[in-house]
């Protein structure tokens, strides 16, 4: 498998050096693509793009609106969208009349870095940005150190006919946005972007939506009432799509069994009635999967709508575990019925956890309790 770090490559400073000078003819090509491409393989992923932006830095215009008219001019169309309102992709065809993807990081990069002086024109430069990749790390210092200019910015952008600046409004104000700048502000405090949260939670973007529901599922780390309310009210008279979203804003606090979360659901904690967890086999090994199957029984009078999930506890490097939930079925259990769920965990590698021999517990959750549990063995 190709490494995800290769996505940024010499081929990506070839492309942004070639572009940058078809739009500036001043631009020093060969010194940014030497800077730029100057020991990029031993580099990781972030480390690559921290170094293009570097480059730029080092070879765009000194005065910031000047630098952000070059950038801007090299730009490919903005990246189309589909039926449902999700990217695309750039044809070949598209791709060679300008730039767009991964290095758009970079130049978002430079735009935090050199754009604190003049936010306006900083915001307007991401603003077209965003449409070729996303700036939903560039914008970030901005929301931390500019607030009341950005979120004017933010409630205007809203209404914006393009899906990725509207996507941007919610991913790039997410206050634990992974691999970007925690806006501990909003982290402590998210009220600043529930506004704007309740006008695109029904965008008609798939795209848009998405970044809805994992804003509020950040949110939901440290204001888990908060969202069980959001849940709550929002829930009322909503379309499919909301209730989509909201579901999977709230995926964590009803994996947790987060009792105000599960009653805007309709749930309760909990199965009334009994489980079993069994295993296909006490040993497994890395590369191989493990099959479960799981029976619900219930001692009810009424009907049960159910999540049911599964965790395991993966072996840490130190021996010690660390648990994952994985999704596993929603259903409803009728009065005395005895219902069989089976699915096969995968075993093979990924770039996001390394597995190591030892003993994995499982354990089924119903509506977030622990309720049945079983153990194997992994092998390297």
């Amino acid at each position: 498998m190709e490494p995800f770090k290769n996505l940024i490559n010499a081929g990506t400073v070839a492309d942004a050096g070639r572009h940058l000078q078809r739009v500036w003819p001043g631009f020093d090509r060969r010194r940014f693509e030497q800077h730029a491409a100057t020991g990029l393989d031993a580099l990781e992923f972030k480390a690559r793009a921290m170094q293009l932006a570097d480059a730029l830095q080092a070879t765009l215009p000194a005065r910031f609106a000047d630098a952000a008219e070059v950038l801007e001019a090299s730009l490919a169309p903005p990246v189309p969208l589909d039926a449902a309102g999700e990217p695309a992709g750039l044809s070949e065809a598209q791709s060679d009349t300008g730039l767009a993807g991964w290095v758009v990081w970079s130049m978002g990069e430079y735009v935090a870095r050199q754009g604190m002086a003049d936010v306006p024109r900083a915001l307007a430069c991401l603003h077209a940005l965003t449409q070729r990749f996303s700036a939903e790390f560039a914008i970030r210092p901005f929301v931390r150190d500019h607030p009341a200019l950005v979120w004017d910015t933010l409630a205007r952008w809203t209404q914006d006919p393009s899906a990725h600046v509207r996507r941007l409004v919610s991913e790039g104000s997410r206050p634990r946005l992974p691999w970007g700048l925690r806006l501990q502000a909003l982290v402590n405090d998210p009220a600043p972007t529930l506004p704007l949260l309740r006008v695109l939670q029904d965008d008609t973007s798939a795209y848009v939506r998405r970044s809805v529901a994992n804003h509020l599922n950040d949110i939901a780390k440290d204001h888990a009432d908060l969202v069980a309310g959001w849940v709550h009210e929002h829930r009322r008279g909503a379309s499919a799509q909301r209730t989509a979203l909201l579901r999977h804003a709230s995926r964590s606090l009803i994996k947790q069994g987060h009792p105000p979360t599960l009653v805007a659901w309709g749930l309760q904690p909990g199965l009334r009635g009994t489980a079993t967890l069994a295993l296909s086999a006490p040993h497994a090994a890395v590369g191989d999967g493990v099959d479960l199957a799981v029976a619900l029984t219930s001692t009810a009078r009424t009907a049960q709508d159910l999540v049911v999930d599964y965790v395991v506890h993966h072996v840490r490097a130190n021996g010690g575990t660390s648990p994952k939930v994985f999704k596993g079925w929603k259903l409803t259990l009728a009065p005395g019925e005895t219902r069989p769920l089976a699915k096969r965990h995968s075993l093979r590698p990924v770039t996001t956890r390394t597995l190591y021999p030892g003993t994995h517990r499982v354990e089924v959750l119903v509506n977030g309790a622990a309720v049945a549990a079983a153990s194997f063995e992994l092998r390297a």
